[in-house]
């Protein structure tokens, strides 16, 4: 009964453990899937203009002055295609995505509304955010007339597929272009804002012709965009944004999430081997005739601390595969309960079995450890003294 009720308990640490871990993998990737889905994860951009001093002081002397800084002029990339062929020929990058960005309004009959206006490369620019899956009305398409809005913009506004918007920038420019597209990117803010163009379009309107204000890039590990940023920040000298910087508050949280995790599956464990640990002691006390016996008819004492480290490393084994089938129900169950208004799964849990093996393994050598001072002790008893007690 003992031995029952500890792979029992080894079991349910087992279990949560292996739930836990497959619910937290799939909560981080359903909102790191939901946040770099509408954002590259680096950006890339002209350094702002900063102010030189002319004078210098001289030693033992102090110049206080007031220095004004630059007005600042549009920001464009200089050479952008040179730097955009530069990036892309490294190894960790992705894709790269020149892009046009800039204040305009938006006029309807008397109805205005400031935007801001995107100019993309609709092909590479939907490998770093796949726009195309967000459209609700229209299609994915855009020539030197088109204009894809959003359905805040578009209810706004009082416009649907079809209708023409007009555009007017700051350098004076104006532009009449034809709806082909309504999107929903899940923001309201980014769905009244944010207008997609041509490229070019957004270069003739924003008065940048043949340039650029930024570079997206998408890359394999989006946990090191940072030190990738920095990487190519030095070597291009232009301002690298990655989504770590711009989204510092939720990649805290997500990194104090997985903490906290990895503290409770520690305790759990320990409480785990603890449990196997004073079985076993038990399990020596009760049996000390029966170990002194043993070692009377000839047993050394690396047997008898094998039997017992044996005992524990199956005991973890089999409350691993017992707790690794609970959590298997559980995460069942878990998709059937946790589901949106609308039916469909809340978030995607992938079950990844590797896991179920590493917690087997865990499992074995918790059970190992949790054994290793019983059967020491088992092994030092004195034959004599255990038999006769």
């Amino acid at each position: 009964m003992q031995s029952l009720f500890i792979i029992l308990g080894v079991a349910i640490g087992v279990g949560v453990i292996v739930f836990m871990s497959a619910l937290l993998a799939g909560l981080q990737a359903n909102l790191f899937r939901r946040v770099l889905s509408s954002q590259p994860h680096i950006t890339l951009e002209r350094p702002k203009q900063q102010a030189t001093p002319v004078l210098l002081a001289a030693p033992g002397q102090q110049i206080v002055t007031t220095i004004q800084k630059p007005s600042q002029r549009v920001n464009t990339i200089d050479q952008w295609q040179k730097i955009r062929d530069q990036v892309e020929a490294r190894n960790d990058v992705v894709t790269v995505s020149p892009t046009t960005t800039g204040p305009a309004l938006v006029v309807r009959g008397s109805a205005t509304q400031s935007v801001s206006v995107i100019g993309i490369l609709p092909e590479q620019y939907n490998k770093i955010v796949p726009l195309s899956e967000k459209i609700t009305a229209g299609v994915f398409r855009l020539t030197n007339t088109d204009v894809m809005i959003g359905t805040q913009l578009a209810e706004d506004m009082g416009v649907g597929l079809g209708d023409k918007l007009r555009l007017n920038s700051a350098a004076g420019t104006s532009l009449i272009l034809n709806i082909v597209g309504i999107f929903d990117l899940g923001s309201r803010a980014a769905n009244q804002r944010n207008v997609y163009v041509l490229l070019s379009t957004a270069q003739n309107l924003l008065n940048m012709v043949g340039g650029v204000s930024s570079i997206e890039l998408t890359v394999h590990d989006p946990y090191s965009a940072e030190d990738i940023a920095q990487s190519i920040a030095n070597s291009t000298g232009l301002n690298a944004l990655s989504w770590i910087t711009t989204n510092s508050q939720f990649f805290l949280a997500m990194r104090a999430q997985t903490y906290s995790s990895l503290l409770i599956r520690l305790f759990v464990a320990l409480s785990v081997a603890a449990g196997i640990a004073s079985v076993l002691v038990v399990s020596v006390v009760q049996r000390q005739k029966d170990i002194g016996i043993l070692r009377a008819m000839g047993g050394s004492r690396g047997q008898v601390r094998r039997i017992f480290l044996i005992q524990g490393a199956l005991v973890g084994l089999a409350g691993s595969v017992i707790g690794s089938m609970m959590a298997v129900g559980l995460l069942a169950m878990w998709k059937i309960v946790a589901r949106n208004p609308d039916g469909t799964p809340m978030f995607v849990i992938n079950v990844d079995w590797q896991f179920f093996v590493w917690s087997a393994l865990l499992a074995m050598l918790a059970g190992v450890l949790a054994a290793a001072t019983p059967a020491v002790r088992a092994a030092r008893l004195d034959p004599v003294v255990a038999i006769r007690g």
